[in-house]
């Protein structure tokens, strides 16, 4: 994956989380958690900002990740920069957040 790829990954089922959304600053540090029961979405991995659920790791991307941050203890969670996506992310893929994993503490798995 290239820095730009790994500066923009989306966060998606956004709109399920409209208002924690909104109340959200235009950049924030988000918590990522594995959903080993997710039913809906396989390797699901939650997007928390201050506890709250505001969306999933894109589903192409988490399937990557999962492993490796269902694997860390609570006390050791996963965080990355968020930010809000363009006004062109969202008007070509409804995408309104991005994360950046450029530092993220875990390595994907194949």
């Amino acid at each position: 994956m290239t820095d730009s790829i790994l500066q923009r990954i989306p966060v998606v089922g956004g709109l399920g989380y409209r208002e924690r959304l909104e109340r959200l600053p235009s950049s924030f540090i988000a918590t990522l958690v594995a959903e080993p029961d997710n039913r809906c979405l396989p390797r699901a991995i939650a997007v928390l900002a201050d506890r709250e659920k505001v969306g999933y790791v894109a589903p192409e991307i988490a399937r990557r990740y999962f492993g490796p941050i269902r694997t860390r203890p609570v006390e050791a969670a996963v965080r990355c920069a968020a930010r809000r996506a363009a006004r062109s992310d969202h008007e070509t893929s409804g995408v309104e957040w991005l994360l950046d994993f450029t530092d993220l503490p875990v390595e994907p798995s194949e």
